[in-house]
């Protein structure tokens, strides 16, 4: 049997941080979970806080070395825990997200925590350093807000249900970058363990109507000029349609959930079989994509235990 996620992935990745506007830079790491950084005339807005203290402390360095202006803000794309445990180490005033993604760290928080620190633990080194408890907003928003850092705006919205029910966008209008969190990612597999299949593809066409210069993925590269704007976001699209596709077809001819695993194999593996992270995601993917083409609107709850119990049905 394959080893379980990402358990075997033990090798550090090399950290790239970029400027991809005036003041707006990437912090990316070959695939792993990057975070974006926005420099306004007084204050410093971070999006997505890494998974642990330890691993936001070198995000923290990098600002560093490009200004001095306080962390004011951050903001949680969506609840999944490889982005919001590392939120204590920024000290920041607010930490942003949508009333949804509350709502998820509501519901399923504990749960997820547990369940992504087994699937990947070298994301979670300096587990010791995360506070105990959960990371809770201390501002939320129904659809929209706007943030002025000085004269600098940024618009925040809670773009559609995508790679979550409450996924969140960083809008910086003068200079025409977007921050997208999982909604598009750049050769790394999109993880849809806890998506809505049908409406990612209209998600995608809100955040293509902005029509952005620069965007930074979720995860991969960031992306500068619309032309590779346009390849993640089609990218994206074209991992999710795939992945559904199979999954509609497979329920409507009676397929068993291991079926469809193999049935979604046949015409993914091709295509997307060398991104990042996908055979980690896989099965937790076709899991879910099954269920949503079985008529489950509302993503189960992934535990520690069902990921295991998940695995080893399907990899056998």
């Amino acid at each position: 049997m394959a080893d379980f996620a990402s358990t075997a992935d033990t090798a550090d990745k090399k950290v790239s941080f970029s400027e991809i506007g005036p003041g707006l830079y990437a912090y990316t790491a070959e695939g792993d979970p990057n975070t974006g950084v926005i420099v306004g005339d007084d204050s410093v807005m971070v999006i997505d806080a890494q998974a642990t203290p330890l691993l936001a402390n070198d995000v923290i360095a990098h600002i560093r070395k490009v200004t001095d202006k306080p962390i004011k803000h951050v903001l949680l794309t969506h609840y999944h825990a490889v982005r919001v445990f590392g939120a204590s180490a920024f000290q920041a005033s607010e930490v942003i997200a949508s009333e949804a993604t509350r709502s998820m760290i509501v519901e399923r928080g504990e749960e997820d925590k547990a369940s992504e620190i087994g699937r990947f633990p070298r994301l979670f080194r300096g587990e010791e350093s995360i506070p105990p408890g959960l990371t809770w907003p201390t501002l939320t928003f129904a659809r929209s807000m706007t943030l002025w850092l000085g004269k600098r705006r940024v618009e925040i919205i809670h773009a559609g249900r995508a790679h979550t029910a409450g996924d969140t966008i960083a809008w910086v209008p003068d200079a025409g970058v977007m921050f997208s969190g999982d909604i598009v990612e750049y050769h790394s597999a999109c993880y849809c363990g806890d998506s809505h299949l049908a409406d990612w593809p209209r998600t995608l066409d809100r955040i293509g109507g902005f029509r952005p210069k620069a965007l930074v993925p979720g995860r991969g590269d960031a992306l500068v000029g619309a032309e590779k704007v346009r390849a993640g976001i089609d990218g994206t699209r074209d991992f999710v349609e795939t992945l559904y596709g199979a999954a509609v077809e497979s329920v409507a001819k009676g397929r068993t959930l291991k079926e469809t695993m193999a049935a979604s194999r046949a015409v993914m593996d091709p295509k997307f079989s060398t991104w990042a992270i996908y055979e980690h995601c896989l099965p937790f993917n076709v899991s879910r994509a099954f269920d949503e083409a079985s008529g489950i609107d509302h993503p189960r709850i992934w535990t520690a235990e069902r990921d295991r119990q998940m695995w080893a049905a399907l990899q056998e």
